[in-house]
């Protein structure tokens, strides 16, 4: 088969590798219909997840078709359309139990492109298959639900949820790609007083606006001003971090109330300072976190049902094979306007 192969940071290509197989009882193996990329692919082929070694196949998003199970798998079965999520759980073990999936210490967690071949590729293994994958009705189109594999929980429990939303909430995202713009759609569940959305890109903001944001605040500008008038002179209720670098993190403790909550979503590949000196005082909650995706069958009935508009997320659409094309203007979204890019097999 085909499929997208890191080769070391900088480094990657369209290569012909050996078929998966069934290695545990519990794995399946799923034809890929539908894939996309994620920024923490793009991080990884920056060299800022080291543990992602050299000819590992790439990608943890996809949605495709059963076409082989292990014997121990019992909730699905070949020939069932699926989503195939990023995260993967034992189902054992004390994380799994309490539905921290993404801790899980018996081999799950994010693992596909990372620790074990991913789903950019015409067929992926599936470890843990009964709580990595999850049936899709035939009428939730693959390029939607593609996006339920990853940024859409990450954005509902790492930042939302971590983020403690509530009524009424101010919530301020700064980062407006497909994370940023997820916690929008997400965060809108919960009825806040008013979201905004601070980003450099200007296409990004429509896109906010689009999707529901109140406001929205060039990053080059002054920010905290800004939210400190909106607000009173308090600062936001929840601040969400969804870029993944120092100067956006700091920022977001600038810009939280004194008693507010910063929800660190974005992967981060260098340090960022925590300025106890001003911050021991304000009582705030940062949490961090990696997505359990515990909350990804709610967001399939929402999703199913009509509650969450997310089509405009996808703004690009590739072949599988012109995936080293789809990278490049994933990797490009200032000039290329990409937000999150679908691939399909033809």
């Amino acid at each position: 088969m085909r499929a997208l192969v890191f080769h070391g940071p900088g480094r990657s290509s369209w290569d012909e590798v050996p078929d998966p197989s069934i290695q545990q009882a519990t794995d399946a193996i799923v034809r890929v219909d539908t894939t996309t990329i994620c920024g923490t692919d793009l991080h990884i082929l920056a060299g800022d997840v080291p543990e992602v070694r050299p000819g590992t196949v790439l990608g943890h998003e996809a949605v495709g078709e059963v076409v082989e199970t292990g014997d121990a798998v019992a909730g699905v079965a070949r020939g069932d359309r699926v989503l195939v999520s990023c995260v993967s759980g034992c189902g054992r073990c004390r994380y799994c139990r309490e539905g921290a999936y993404g801790q899980c210490r018996n081999g799950g967690g994010w693992i596909l492109g990372h620790l074990v071949d991913g789903a950019q590729a015409e067929y992926v293994r599936v470890p843990f298959a009964d709580l990595s994958l999850h049936k899709l009705p035939e009428d939730v189109p693959a390029e939607q639900a593609v996006l339920l594999a990853d940024i859409l929980p990450t954005a509902h429990e790492v930042g939302v949820l971590n983020g403690r939303v509530t009524p009424g909430d101010t919530v301020v995202i700064v980062g407006a790609g497909p994370i940023g713009l997820a916690a929008v759609v997400t965060a809108r569940l919960y009825s806040p007083g008013r979201i905004v959305v601070v980003d450099l890109a200007p296409s990004r903001l429509d896109a906010a606006k689009r999707l529901g944001a109140d406001d929205v605040l060039q990053a080059d500008e002054d920010v905290e001003s800004a939210v400190s008038a909106m607000t009173d002179g308090l600062g936001a209720d929840v601040v969400m971090e969804a870029v993944g670098v120092p100067q956006s993190f700091e920022r977001c403790t600038r810009l939280v109330r004194p008693g507010g909550h910063v929800a660190n979503i974005g992967v981060h590949g260098k340090p960022a300072t925590l300025h106890l000196e001003d911050l021991w005082i304000k009582n705030l909650t940062i949490t961090t976190g990696l997505v359990d995706t515990a909350t990804t069958p709610a967001l399939l009935r929402m999703l199913a049902g009509g509650r969450l508009a997310v089509s405009e997320l996808i703004t690009h659409s590739f072949a599988l094979g012109a995936m080293e094309e789809a990278y490049d203007v994933f990797s490009r979204p200032g000039e290329t306007g990409a937000l999150k890019v679908a691939v399909n097999r033809v």
